[in-house]
């Protein structure tokens, strides 16, 4: 099967969209990714993939510690910033959970050690133990098929 093949027909899969940051020596990091997911509830375990090829891999590897930020339906642009698909240059507002990084109006905050890593094909997995979380009610900014979504509104059923 061709890469291009295999692409689209793992973008058939809806995701909700990320933005994984961190800081090194005072630094602050990101990226957009929609590779994550829950692994454990005891103990509590995310999973976030990252290319080798991407700048953020070291930065994960040095500061040991990752946040993730499920973004909300009104943060597209914060998603195409972070995946490079915005060049000109805008500021960011950052809070802090735990001492990283995390950008307000996300769904939800979560702060991480890493507590194991593993190189698979060309991305490496980090694992994270979640030592902290923020959750705000709200619409999820979703992928699917090489585009952002948002789910429909929804009458109230009373």
């Amino acid at each position: 099967m061709e890469d291009k093949q295999f692409r689209n027909a793992m973008g058939k899969f809806a995701t909700g969209v990320t933005i994984i940051t961190t800081e090194v020596d005072g630094e602050v990091h990101g990226m957009t990714a929609n590779a994550f997911m829950s692994v454990s509830l005891q103990p509590k375990l995310v999973v976030i993939s990252i290319d080798e090829r991407a700048m953020m891999l070291e930065k994960v590897r040095k500061s040991k510690t990752y946040a993730v930020n499920i973004l909300s339906s009104g943060q597209q642009d914060l998603s195409m910033i972070f995946a490079g698909q915005i060049k000109e240059k805008r500021e960011v507002n950052f809070s802090t959970l735990n001492g990283l990084p995390v950008l307000d109006g996300a769904l939800v905050q979560l702060s991480c050690e890493v507590v194991n890593e593993h190189t698979e094909g060309d991305h490496t997995l980090f694992i994270g133990k979640v030592t902290n979380l923020q959750l705000v009610d709200g619409e999820p900014l979703l992928y699917y098929s090489g585009k952002y979504r948002t789910l429909p509104v929804q009458e109230e059923v009373r």
